[in-house]
């Protein structure tokens, strides 16, 4: 019933920049954390960001903290990360995350997943 939806994927050089966009309906958005998290391929999934359900604390990855912004807006039902300075490092496909609780980098407290948006950074 609670879906997540991203969007903003895409393709670009070393350097470039992108912003990721996820969409939630069927749930009370304003109460769940949001998480970002990515997955390359041979690898593990790792957390990217979160944020807390009114937006008032954010949390990084030590990788992506400089680069990325996460940011949510309650009245859209939206979370987006912003990502600048891009490496190929980041090359992954991102997906967005409602957690019922806090904003935590442990995947497996996030209750509600997206299909995930591909991101590929090229040098």
């Amino acid at each position: 019933q609670v879906q997540l939806v991203e969007s903003g994927g895409g393709s670009v050089q070393t350097g470039g920049s992108l912003r990721l966009s996820c969409v939630v309906s069927g749930g009370t958005f304003s109460s769940y954390a949001m998480g970002w998290f990515r997955q390359a391929p041979g690898s593990e999934r790792e957390f990217v960001a979160a944020i807390s359900q009114s937006g008032r604390l954010t949390n990084y990855a030590s990788s992506v903290k400089g680069r990325f912004t996460i940011a949510r807006d309650n009245a859209k039902n939206t979370v987006d990360l912003q990502m600048i300075g891009l490496k190929p490092e980041d090359t992954a496909v991102y997906s967005c995350a409602a957690n019922r609780g806090f904003a935590v980098s442990q995947s497996s407290q996030y209750d509600y997943w997206g299909q995930g948006t591909q991101v590929t950074v090229s040098s």
